[in-house]
């Protein structure tokens, strides 16, 4: 076994240890895939608040860099914003190694990219592909994102995380990899409009995300490597009211999640907080898969 340090995310925690100190990510450079997005920007600024140094990687490249920048001068810390197309080997290749370049370390990962259909009025009416008539490029489209991509990811930080004997990954799934989506949220009062659903693709891709965070904790048993999932329920990201009122009612909490409600879970999914975790799935969602 590989002897715990001080500062490890993978070690055992010592009961002298302030309580606070083990969220504490102070030194450690983690990726963040998808880091431009909605939620990509919450865990970005998180980490930093929580010591560490964050690399936002995006497809979106100039909001990868503006993301860091803000987060950086806002925590006083180093960050970094990089290009990548998760779904592209090179690239990932490419953005392992550019970050290695800078900090010369990884200690964690959280794959965050993700194709996911939005139901925000401003994508309103763009779902109505029924499942038998799904469009197979579609379903290959997301697959390559929501699941190659983690697998990719996860590959490619692999080497200096073995190298270092600790790391922490963790993979964003969804509510819908857990239970089928609930189709009744997507339709509407009124008889003109199209029917919208949520999409086959989505809750197999991330039904898939669980057994890849399995076999990546039982693959990397023993060698310091934790791999976990954070399960997120719906964001409030400007949905129409009738969503918003149909959600809120089918959760428990009665309401949508707010976008900085998961960072307390992914730092502690990060940290030394979560040692003893590994091939867990951690569920935020306000109850909704408690009925």
């Amino acid at each position: 076994m590989i002897p715990y340090k001080q500062g490890d995310c993978t070690g055992p925690i010592s009961y002298g240890m302030n309580v606070l100190n083990i969220f504490k990510l102070d030194g450690q450079v983690i990726i963040i895939t998808g880091g431009a997005g909605l939620l990509g920007k919450q865990y970005t600024s998180a980490i930093a608040e929580a010591g560490g140094i964050p690399v936002v990687a995006d497809i979106n490249a100039d909001g990868a860099l503006e993301v860091a920048k803000a987060v950086g001068a806002k925590a006083n810390t180093q960050t970094l914003g990089l290009y990548v197309d998760v779904t592209d080997k090179d690239s990932v290749t490419a953005l392992v190694q550019k970050t290695l370049k800078k900090f010369g370390r990884i200690d964690g990962l959280v794959n965050n990219a993700a194709l996911d259909p939005k139901f925000e009025r401003l994508h309103a009416n763009e779902h109505t592909n029924t499942f038998e008539n799904y469009p197979l490029e579609l379903w290959n489209q997301s697959l390559a994102v929501n699941l190659t991509g983690m697998f990719l990811c996860a590959q490619a930080v692999a080497p200096a995380m073995l190298s270092a004997g600790k790391g922490s990954i963790v993979n964003i799934a969804s509510t819908y990899g857990l239970v089928g989506p609930d189709q009744r949220l997507y339709e509407k009062t009124d008889p003109k409009a199209k029917k919208s659903f949520k999409p086959v693709i989505y809750s197999v891709s991330k039904s898939a995300v669980l057994g890849l965070t399995r076999y990546l904790a039982t693959y990397w048993a023993g060698m310091g490597i934790r791999v976990n999932t954070l399960t997120p329920g719906g964001v409030y990201n400007d949905h129409d009211d009738e969503f918003v009122k149909r959600y809120s009612y089918r959760t428990p909490l009665g309401r949508m999640a707010k976008k900085d409600e998961y960072n307390g879970a992914v730092v502690f999914l990060l940290s030394g907080a979560s040692s003893y975790m590994s091939g867990s799935n951690l569920v935020v969602d306000g109850g909704w898969t408690a009925w």
